[in-house]
């Protein structure tokens, strides 16, 4: 397996929905490449990140964000 085809299983693979020869494959690749457990890593992290960052929809919102940028948002999620 190469790096850009571990990027494309990823999703499957936090989802624990890669075929077992698949699976063992990446991570064969991930004892051999550095780089792409640290890409894991991050990956990782930034899910757990995204999903904690609006768990409470009554949150103060940091100064330093864009007005404009808040209203997006809120408008993006009164259209779904």
């Amino acid at each position: 397996m190469t790096c850009r085809e571990l990027i494309d299983f990823l999703m499957d693979y936090e989802a624990d929905a890669l075929p077992a020869a698949q699976r063992t494959s990446f991570e064969a690749h991930l004892k051999l490449c550095p780089p792409c457990v640290t890409y894991l890593e991050t990956y990782e992290e930034t899910i757990k990140l995204g999903k904690s960052a609006c768990t409470n929809p009554d949150d103060m919102v940091d100064d330093q964000v864009p007005e404009e940028l808040v209203r997006a948002i809120l408008d993006a999620r009164a259209k779904r």
